[in-house]
């Protein structure tokens, strides 16, 4: 019996060390050095942890949480917007079918519901809301996409929203021209289909079978499409698009899956009726909208693994830049800047800067604006923005870029002056300040560039 038992724990303890082994592989090995299916695989498991861990994590739920809220103060005036627009073009009618498609999964209710969003779009009168009123239902739209960019720079790790002139002109030109090009699109495909010549090749077997089991792929296609121009569009970062449709793949699925599951949660919520009354469908709407922000940020968050495969780490990456580094970075940047300048190449952008230096966006970003409120660089009002020189590079010394680097993010209750001032410390910190300067001496960034 004893051997038994001996034999059992030998066999768990090597199950459990090869279990252990397996999992110490998953996440040690490099991804760049690994390819085909491998690196797939590795890719897939260490993602699907990733987000579950994300999902735990709380940061997710809340956000989608906050834009659940904004999406009640603006779906009407979204709607308001979107039908004056579409009212020019003839096609004003087609608001009412595609928000009935995204209620559907409400059931009955969701009809009713649309009905009465409907009503109160066509109940709201440019004319007698006023100059005033106006600016306020457009601020009220311009808030709701501003906060979904937010919750999207949020997960890119960039911490800089877009200029307020160029948030206004890209956010009236996705509110104003995005209906129009979405109903468009719908308006040829329907056209296409009735079209005398593509009927007859429809009736021709097994093309029409194919075509018609196709066509039911049509409503994830336009999804994913939607999908992948948001992750392309919203984020305050350059987006690859190889990225952007890996994360409108798994998000339109999940969107599509998700609307036939709340459906069939519907049908056995006879409770949250009897409980609730009728504030049932209102709490049941705020699940639907909250699943629906969930999977647009998962979406995102799949979107920015697959152009940072780097981040998929077995614990949470915190990038905190030490001193060196951060003394480091910034001369590295001033040193790449200066001489695109003086030698009249591209002006370099925070994307190339992480290009060339194979670091992620927000250490870069942390010190371009210590660059910027320094005085060192400028930023152009290109899309994206490029950085020049502020001042002649002649003119910058090392010594001055040096100080102001060591005392970024100092605060006036927390700087060395209100520090107790030991002498014997003191000593030695200017000792090391003196041998810095002297050691640069008047060394300016053209010499650095210009050195041989």
């Amino acid at each position: 019996m004893r051997n038994i038992l001996q034999v059992e724990d030998v066999m768990t303890h090597q199950a459990l060390q090869r279990i252990e082994d397996l999992t110490a592989r998953l996440w040690r090995d490099d991804l760049r050095n690994l390819r085909g299916w491998p690196r797939a695989l590795i890719v897939a498991v260490r993602l699907v942890v990733v987000l579950l861990r994300q999902l735990l994590n709380g940061q997710l739920n809340l956000r989608a949480m906050s834009l659940v809220y904004t999406t009640l103060l603006s779906i009407v005036p979204l709607l308001a917007v979107s039908f004056s627009v579409l009212k020019g073009f003839g096609v004003h009618n087609q608001i009412e079918p595609v928000l009935l498609s995204f209620l559907a999964p409400l059931g009955p209710k969701g009809i009713e519901l649309s009905n009465s969003i409907i009503g109160f779009v066509e109940n709201i009168k440019v004319g007698v809301l006023g100059s005033l009123g106006l600016l306020f239902l457009l601020y009220t739209v311009v808030s709701l996409i501003q906060k979904v960019e937010s919750s999207f720079n949020y997960i890119w790790q960039v911490e800089r929203l877009r200029g307020l002139a160029q948030r206004f002109s890209s956010y009236l030109s996705v509110i104003l021209i995005g209906p129009v090009l979405v109903f468009t699109a719908l308006g040829v495909t329907a056209t296409a289909m009735n079209n005398a010549l593509v009927q007859q090749l429809l009736s021709a077997e097994p093309l029409g079978a194919l075509v018609l089991a196709l066509s039911k792929l049509v409503p994830y296609l336009l999804v994913i499409a939607a999908f992948t121009f948001i992750y392309l569009f919203m984020p305050n970062t350059r987006v690859k698009l190889t990225a952007a449709i890996s994360g409108g793949v798994v998000a339109g699925v999940l969107w599509q899956s998700s609307g036939w599951a709340f459906a069939a949660f519907i049908v056995t919520s006879s409770k949250y009726a009897a409980i609730y009354s009728g504030f049932a469908i209102v709490i049941l709407l705020l699940i639907w909208i909250y699943l629906n922000w969930l999977v647009l940020l998962l979406g995102a968050q799949v979107a920015f693994y697959v152009q940072y495969p780097q981040y998929l780490t077995r614990y949470p990456i915190q990038l905190r830049l030490s001193n060196r580094l951060r003394e480091r970075l910034a001369l590295q940047i001033m040193y790449m800047v200066a001489e695109h300048h003086l030698h009249q190449r591209e002006p370099l952008t925070a994307q190339s800067l992480v290009h060339h230096l194979g670091l992620p966006m927000q250490p870069i970003h942390n010190v371009l604006r210590v660059l910027l409120n320094a005085g060192f660089l400028a930023e152009t009002g290109d899309e994206p923005p490029t950085y020049l020189p502020r001042r002649d590079v002649a003119t910058i010394t090392l010594v001055e870029l040096y100080r102001v680097v060591r005392k970024a993010d100092e605060h006036r209750l927390l700087t060395v002056k209100v520090l107790p001032h030991e002498l014997k410390v003191e000593e030695v910190m200017n000792q090391v300040q003196e041998a810095v300067e002297k050691r640069l001496d008047a060394l300016t960034l053209r010499d650095l560039v210009e050195k041989d």
